[in-house]
């Protein structure tokens, strides 16, 4: 068992008491994700008018929010396609409203500093990709939870920037533009040795 699955399931029997009482109320997985992605907004508005740490605790909300979606499905027998899809597809954009809440926070500040929204935009772009390319793979069959910066990662260095701010923050978003890129061609090789010579 991989140290990323360790991690999730403590967590996941962390919140396991909350999720029961959740779905003894009767509260939809649904809910929990769009609860989840409402709160990603006003973190990310909050980090566009330069309050980090605000950001950087809705953000955790968001995240365990994201948790508990996918435990309370599986609790109440409730998995659903859309759930699944609703489910990836808001994790998308919250990450994108973050990532251009920090574009506004860079941005209004004086000088600009034409560096630090380089970093955000480069990191954004490899989010993406990232992200894109494992969903176009798995479409055409092929597993790809490969390479050393998937999402809960992502959100983690960028909880950890969000809270102390600065040049930590300028430091972790340059981890996270290096790592989100190269995190892209690793998966493009990986499909690629997969592939290669195969037709549709």
């Amino acid at each position: 068992m991989s140290a990323k699955t360790v991690i999730k399931n403590y967590f996941r029997g962390f919140l396991n008491p909350l999720v029961s009482l959740i779905s003894y109320m009767g509260i939809s997985p649904v809910a929990i994700t769009v609860t989840g992605v409402l709160i990603s907004f006003i973190g990310a508005f909050m980090v566009a008018n330069g309050r980090l740490l605000g950001g950087a605790v809705a953000l955790l909300l968001s995240g365990l929010c994201d948790i508990m979606d996918g435990s309370l499905a599986r609790k109440g027998d409730r998995e659903t396609l859309f759930g699944a899809f609703l489910d990836s597809t808001v994790d998308r954009v919250s990450e994108l409203a973050y990532f251009g809440a920090l574009v506004f926070y860079y941005i209004g500040k004086t000088p600009v500093n034409g560096f630090y929204v380089l970093l955000v935009l480069i990191s954004l772009s490899g989010s993406v990709l990232t992200s894109y390319a494992r969903a176009r793979a798995e479409g055409l069959g092929i597993g790809c939870e490969v390479g050393v910066l998937e999402r809960p990662e992502r959100i983690v260095l960028l909880l950890i920037g969000l809270v102390f701010g600065g040049v930590p923050l300028v430091a972790i978003l340059v981890i996270l533009a290096l790592l989100t890129v190269f995190t892209f061609i690793q998966r493009v090789i990986h499909v690629g040795k997969l592939t290669m010579g195969k037709n549709l």
